[in-house]
């Protein structure tokens, strides 16, 4: 009889999750658990707590709503925190269990954790899950994948490849271990009140999706997605995707059954495209690693040395500079910032107050409940000009992008009132 422990990451789904499919189909006695690494509750370098409370209690409604549906089908959530080769270990000592099953994920820090696991006697199978393309259907191999998004999209659609077929719902889950004795469960870890518009969990991912596509509010994504005020100008759907609440191969293959009832058009397109965009920064992992994380990135001049001083101004929304500071206010109220206000704040951290980009990215990191290691990271070196664009760097002209976003100034007084 196999005993196996299936460890959510960021795939916190019963839907599309091939993994939990293979550990269900490959164990007799499953223990699924979510880890509360101890490691992600120490600062940072820059001196801030690498995860805001928005970010928490987004996973936390998240980690309730998954343990709600294993619990429908037999099974249930054990949520343990602490170092996490002593997690693993302790339950090893307990259980006398070796297999781990879970995602995949490409970035530095999440593969350096399952290679020590590895290191100390656990056979771990990882399954890369969270993209929209298989990475297997590529017309190109990842290490040699084109640099520059323009190319890499243009040989997807000469592919004429669209989106992977999503999985099957697990319908059963095999039994706990110990006839599901409690093996340190903990609930509610995090629990203080947030005033994010979104409520983390699967079945909100779900919802959301549903009335997105319902309303149509797709056919005019591409007209409205720069604006900055409420939640219908953009999809809204990265909060869900960041934690795995809902898999880029679902949205994509709702977006694919929209085409066919109503019609493909502009707004449709890019909503296809802004998935591409994610693939992409994923897929550069594979190419790059952990030469992304340099403070040069891919170039070879070193970032901006790093001001305190400076940064918390900045941080605070303490600039001066109203449209950046109104944006690093909402930010530190919600846990959430538009796509084009995170290109303003993070071109005005850079170019304007010569700030080290990695230690605006670990505030994104910090704050952001959409938080993703690929996009961010991808976002940061793209404006810093240290990833692969062409251009070399994305400088914005504030006062262009007043013009242009925030004209009668509706989202300036919204937050900088807000915060008064």
């Amino acid at each position: 009889m196999t005993t196996a422990i299936y460890w959510f990451r960021n795939d916190l789904r019963l839907e599309d999750n091939p993994a939990l499919v293979l550990a269900c189909k490959s164990a007799d006695f499953l223990l699924p658990i979510y880890v509360h690494d101890k490691h992600l509750e120490e600062e940072t370098p820059w001196g801030f707590p690498r995860i805001s409370e928005h970010r928490k209690v987004f996973l936390q409604a998240s980690l309730e709503d998954l343990r709600a549906q294993l619990r429908s089908l037999g099974s249930d959530l054990v949520e343990l925190s602490g170092d996490f080769r002593e997690v693993f270990s302790n339950l090893r000592t307990q259980l006398g269990v070796s297999q781990i099953y879970c995602e995949q994920i490409e970035a530095p820090e999440e593969l350096q954790q399952v290679s020590a696991l590895r290191d100390i006697g656990f056979e771990v199978q990882a399954l890369w899950q969270s993209s929209m393309l298989d990475p297997h259907s590529l017309p190109f191999q990842l290490k040699q994948m084109p640099d520059i998004f323009t190319q890499f999209r243009q040989q997807i659609e000469k592919s004429k490849l669209r989106f992977a077929k999503p999985v099957d719902s697990v319908q059963a889950i095999p039994s706990l271990p110990n006839d599901g004795a409690a093996y340190g469960l903990q609930t509610g870890v995090y629990t203080k009140a947030s005033n994010s518009l979104f409520i983390g969990g699967a079945s909100g991912a779900h919802a959301h999706i549903h009335q997105y596509f319902e309303r149509r509010l797709v056919d005019t994504y591409k007209l409205t997605r720069n604006q900055l005020v409420g939640m219908d100008y953009s999809s809204k759907f990265s909060p869900w995707l960041a934690l795995g609440c809902c898999s880029a191969r679902t949205i994509a293959n709702a977006l694919s059954d929209y085409e066919n009832r109503y019609g493909a058009n502009d707004g449709t397109y890019w909503l296809w495209f802004e998935l591409l965009w994610r693939d992409y920064f994923r897929f550069l992992h594979f190419k790059y690693g952990a030469r992304l994380y340099r403070s040069a990135g891919l170039g070879n001049n070193r970032s901006n040395p790093f001001d305190g001083l400076k940064f918390n101004q900045w941080a605070s929304g303490n600039t001066g500079t109203p449209l950046v500071d109104a944006a690093m206010r909402e930010l530190s109220k919600t846990g959430f910032l538009s796509n084009r206000m995170r290109q303003i704040v993070a071109s005005f951290w850079i170019y304007d107050m010569q700030g080290d980009w990695r230690a605006g990215a670990a505030w994104f990191e910090s704050q952001l409940i959409d938080y993703d290691v690929y996009s961010n990271q991808g976002n940061w070196l793209y404006i810093a000009g240290k990833g692969t664009d062409p251009r070399g760097g994305r400088p914005f002209n504030v006062a262009k992008q007043v013009k242009d976003h925030d004209p009668d100034g509706v989202y300036q007084r919204m937050w900088l009132n807000e915060a008064a």
